[in-house]
């Protein structure tokens, strides 16, 4: 079955010679920092080697949340909230925002008081965040049978169509003169006296004096041919829609299931916590790097050897830009879903709603998500090679946080003041003798 389908998004006819900045990547990030710049006069080129939104920008489960974010995220999220509340009228496009409020269960003293503690982080932000038992935590949830002894309550978190949110800011920004250049991939960066100079695409070289890597899974395998060290793994979602059928808008997450309303009527559904990683050969090269994430996360990822191993293993690691590279070789990854993890999601989501029996699994698919060690995003500069930059690694929270990041890489390439203080997001954390783990705010 394949993957879903993002609104398409013709392509430019002609690569420029020359632009200010270009943005290699077509997903939610890359798109929002091209809107960003685009709206500040920058003349903008975004890149990406296959379709608009084909990866795991339309492939997430579409959450828009600020509740039980690591708390380094917190004000960046705060910030993008703002963003998608003006998001349609801003790009005159539907991207199925919709402000529907989001809870967490929980049950068990340890549970609750995750909850608890978590909610600290917010005080003062006039979130409405809250704590909810009893008959107000099921008029949230009409028909529920769970068993949650209270659930974290956030009003102000919602949902937005990922088929159709990265499409439209990506349209939006061609509205203001940025050129979308689709099944065109950036191949490297043409550095002249240690800065960037330009890029060299498959279709031929542009001249720019700023890129901005936000290439998801990629990125690190990019970086890597232009001499920067970025850790970065990929974890496969397995994710499922139903057909329409009646239930709670207020979308749920807990440690069996998440799920959340679609615009057609339907549920997006998955498991709340497990995640499958595949064992490649950079599992062994950032293994030390990771190890502090892995020991807090094991009971939620589930390693195996797969296929991915092979192909990782024949990949190039470098080329020269007259290469064709594996970029060309593969245009969209698009992972085959977990029939298990699907099994156990839908079964635990349709005993907790009697009311999904009366639905059907319409399509299943499964995407990659790019996380790093301390699974809060890089936003930064590269402090070794001026004019580049980095987007990446948003660890499963990139699509509701997405508007925000554009802004904040458009902020540290205009040299503005920042939206938020990047500097828990710079690079060179991962180098500077920092703590790097991450942090769930409990």
């Amino acid at each position: 079955m394949p993957g879903p389908k993002p609104t398409p998004v013709e392509p430019d006819l002609h690569l420029p010679k020359s632009v200010d900045v270009v943005v290699i990547g077509g997903g939610i990030i890359g798109a929002s920092t091209a809107l960003e710049l685009s709206e500040r006069g920058a003349s903008v080129l975004l890149c990406d080697k296959g379709p608009i939104a084909g990866e795991q920008s339309s492939r997430n489960w579409g959450w828009v949340r600020l509740g039980m974010r690591d708390p380094r995220e917190i004000p960046l999220m705060v910030e993008a909230l703002h963003l998608w509340k003006g998001m349609d009228q801003r790009t005159g496009r539907k991207t199925g925002y919709t402000r529907s409020g989001i809870l967490f269960g929980a049950s068990g003293k340890r549970g609750n008081g995750n909850l608890e503690r978590w909610l600290r982080h917010v005080e003062g932000l006039q979130t409405g965040a809250k704590l909810v038992t009893g008959a107000e935590l099921n008029a949230l949830l009409p028909g529920n049978e769970t068993e949650f002894d209270c659930a974290l309550y956030m009003p102000q978190d919602g949902r937005a169509e990922p088929q159709w949110a990265a499409p439209a800011i990506a349209e939006a920004a061609r509205d203001r003169g940025a050129v979308l250049m689709t099944n065109c991939a950036v191949r490297s960066v043409d550095l002249r006296g240690g800065r960037i100079a330009g890029v060299f695409t498959e279709r031929g070289r542009v001249a720019c004096g700023y890129v901005v890597l936000a290439g998801g899974a990629w990125s690190r395998l990019f970086a890597g041919n232009a001499g920067i060290q970025l850790p970065q793994l990929k974890v496969l979602n397995t994710v499922l829609r139903t057909s329409p059928v009646a239930g709670p808008e207020t979308a749920l997450w807990a440690d069996e299931f998440a799920m959340r309303k679609r615009a057609d009527g339907g549920y997006t559904i998955a498991s709340g916590h497990e995640n499958t990683v595949d064992i490649v050969p950079d599992s062994f090269r950032l293994a030390r790097q990771f190890l502090p994430a892995f020991a807090q996360e094991w009971r939620s990822l589930r390693f195996r050897l797969s296929s991915r191993w092979r192909t990782e293993a024949q990949q190039d690691q470098t080329w020269v830009p007259t290469d064709v590279t594996p970029f060309e070789k593969c245009r969209m990854l698009d992972p085959e879903p977990s029939s298990k993890v699907l099994r156990q999601a839908w079964a635990k989501a349709r005993k907790a709603f009697p009311a999904l029996q009366q639905a059907e699994i319409v399509q299943s698919w499964a995407g990659m998500i790019d996380v790093t060690p301390d699974a809060v995003p890089v936003i930064s500069g590269v402090d070794e090679m001026p004019g580049m930059y980095i987007a990446t690694g948003f660890s499963g929270h990139g699509f509701g946080i997405g508007p925000a990041a554009g802004r904040l890489i458009a902020d540290l390439v205009a040299e503005t003041t920042p939206c938020v203080d990047p500097t828990a997001f710079r690079l060179s954390r991962f180098t500077d003798g920092s703590k790097v783990r991450p942090d769930p705010g409990y």
